[in-house]
């Protein structure tokens, strides 16, 4: 008899089973309203990866924010009162009528807020204040007092709470990418001294108080994870430049390492966690989570953008714009290329140590590479985003021995174009012509099925 490919063999997590081991990744891009509104389009994008016919485990939503004082960037979904609920139901009723799970990723970007419709002094809140040339557009962040700690805890929580109001199977805080809490983590912009910063266990303070009030609010009967970053590698990409530097060097060049966050996921287990989401890089987008070519045509549109925003801003987009695209991917794209699951040994580490269900994200697309991650024991489920967008009936394809006919190329246009354009696919060598390239952008979020 045959053996079943890993990819399609059910797993449970807390009471919720994924039809097959693979589950989209976050992808976010502008189909909200203005005001941070779910729209049908929303409900129209995440319903054409969840049909049966696609053999997808789960959906991660985009990252749904948790603080109306950061809205970034516009057309990008919130969550932050109750008055959103409805909308998001029926994105989670659409998903479910197609037989797949529904994640709703909650986060804040903080003091990386990269966009805004006018400068906005709490685009700027973080862990400390610091100037960091690469991220976010304020010239200098500020740190967010105690009241402002205690307020956005409180977010946190009630988000998730809408999230299971809205019928969502479960409910992923993102601790990673560069955001908020990731910010609190990394040594290198945490430079505080009171509860929330000055040794290992302060700077997770946030983290815990986050996980303590979500799990409160949530009950113990309902899927929650964690998107943890293994390594933050703050070195990378060489473009990034942050004042003050900190001490000892090693937190300002690296940060957390995996010693270090795998006491964390310790801690988040004896939190009441049921899995950890594990990438690892430090900021959004990064060498570790984006493989490929340095997208300096992406960044350029994107820095652009936002120029107007502040001094900083415009000297960023002074710079990109001045160098040459080879000599820009030589010096500032020193660690972008392709590496296969890039974050593999570090999801094992962490499913062996911590003893917690594990999704490994970044660098999948082969079959092969996916079926030998499972079944190795590196991961319990992986999780996809570009190549999904690519090519959104990747694994019906793989239930059929075959492969796409055009693959996604990691060149990260979707990621760095989407706070000025539409979400899609944006590699016109995977089109026959510019024309059907934005014919496949433009139709993608619309929808004729019932």
């Amino acid at each position: 008899m045959e053996k079943k490919p890993a990819i399609f063999d059910p797993v449970t997590i807390n009471g919720v089973t994924f039809r097959s081991r693979v589950v989209r990744s976050s992808l976010g891009g502008r189909m909200a309203y203005y005001d941070g509104k779910i729209s049908p389009v929303f409900k129209n994008f995440e319903r054409k990866f969840a049909r049966r016919e696609n053999l997808l485990g789960g959906i991660i939503s985009a990252t749904m924010d948790v603080d109306d004082e950061r809205l970034s960037p516009l057309e990008y979904p919130k969550l932050t009162d109750d008055s959103l609920i409805p909308a998001l139901s029926e994105v989670v009723d659409a998903v479910h009528r197609e037989g797949c799970n529904y994640i709703v990723q909650i986060g804040d970007p903080g003091g990386h807020t990269q966009t805004s419709m006018l400068p906005h002094e709490g685009d700027g809140k973080s862990a400390s204040a610091f100037f960091d040339f690469y991220y976010g557009y304020r010239n200098r962040t500020s740190p967010m007092s105690i009241e402002e700690i205690k307020a956005e805890i409180d977010s946190f929580a009630c988000a998730a709470l809408r999230a299971r109001r809205a019928g969502a199977d479960g409910v992923e805080v993102t601790a990673a990418k560069g955001y908020l809490i990731h910010q609190f983590l990394n040594p290198a912009t945490n430079r505080r001294d009171d509860a929330y910063g000055g040794s290992v266990d302060k700077r997770f303070q946030l983290l815990h108080d986050v996980v303590t009030e979500v799990r409160r609010k949530v009950g113990s009967n309902f899927l929650f994870g964690v998107r943890l970053s293994a390594v933050d590698y703050n070195w990378l990409p060489m473009f990034k430049f942050r004042w003050p530097p900190v001490w000892p060097l090693s937190n300002y060049f690296m940060g957390n390492t995996l010693e270090t966050t795998l006491q964390y996921g310790a801690k988040l287990k004896n939190l009441g966690v049921d899995y950890l989401h594990i990438d690892s890089g430090f900021g959004f987008i990064n060498p570790r989570g984006s493989p490929g070519d340095y997208p300096i045509e992406g960044l350029r549109r994107f820095s652009n953008s936002v120029r107007h925003l502040s001094g900083k801003a415009k000297v960023r987009a002074f710079v990109l714009n001045l160098l040459p695209d080879w000599f820009a991917r030589a010096s500032l794209g020193i660690g972008w290329k392709y590496v296969p699951a890039p974050n593999a040994s570090f999801a094992q580490a962490f499913r062996h140590q911590v003893n917690l269900p594990v999704i490994c994200n970044g660098g999948f697309q082969e079959q092969e590479l996916i079926e030998g991650t499972l079944e190795s024991g590196a991961a319990d489920l992986v999780a996809i985003g570009r190549p999904l967008l690519a090519n959104p009936n990747l694994l019906a394809l793989f239930a059929q021995n075959t492969v796409p006919q055009k693959p996604c190329t990691w060149c990260s246009r979707c990621c760095t174009y989407t706070t000025v354009l539409p979400l899609g696919c944006y590699d016109e060598t995977r089109f026959p012509s510019a024309a059907a390239m934005q014919r496949q952008i433009l139709d993608f979020s619309a929808d004729s099925s019932p």
